[in-house]
């Protein structure tokens, strides 16, 4: 898969992130992956403030993988901030939850997720779901033109 695209994963579970990143790994997605483990981090990643101070911020992740359990700021807060913004209000975000709650699905989609995705609990299943965000987010899928703002 083409290593220049960014993946920005927001994970605040050591485990789940441990088992994305062995994933991307073992399906060959050897893109960067930028680790965000509360809605503040990747909120400050994403717009270039605090912790990512300075950060040239036309260089936006591929695609966010958004967990909706997060310490600070949660992720449906994170993705309502992503969409009000105009420099970030087209990025492509999957939600990559282990919720099931109607409420949550529904909230996401209303907020402007491109895809909800539950975390498989067996490993096989979770690898496949992974070879297949890669392949749908980084490969086939054609992403708006970056903002110039």
């Amino acid at each position: 898969m083409q290593s220049d695209k960014i993946i920005l994963l927001v994970e605040d579970n050591p485990d789940d992130e441990a088992l994305t990143l062995r994933a991307l790994r073992k399906n060959y997605i050897l893109n960067e992956v930028v680790v965000a483990r509360d809605g503040v981090e990747a909120l400050d990643y994403l717009f270039g403030t605090g912790i990512h101070s300075g950060r040239d911020t036309t260089l936006q992740p591929q695609i966010i993988l958004l967990d909706l359990k997060l310490p600070r700021i949660d992720g449906l807060e994170v993705l309502r901030q992503i969409r009000a913004d105009p420099r970030t209000a087209l990025q492509p975000v999957a939600i990559l939850t282990t919720s099931n709650e109607e409420r949550d699905i529904v909230a996401s989609y209303q907020l402007g997720a491109n895809s909800y995705i539950r975390k498989p609990v067996d490993f096989e299943q979770f690898m496949e779901a992974v070879r297949q965000l890669g392949l749908y987010w980084l490969v086939l899928n054609v992403p708006p033109p970056r903002h110039k703002g």
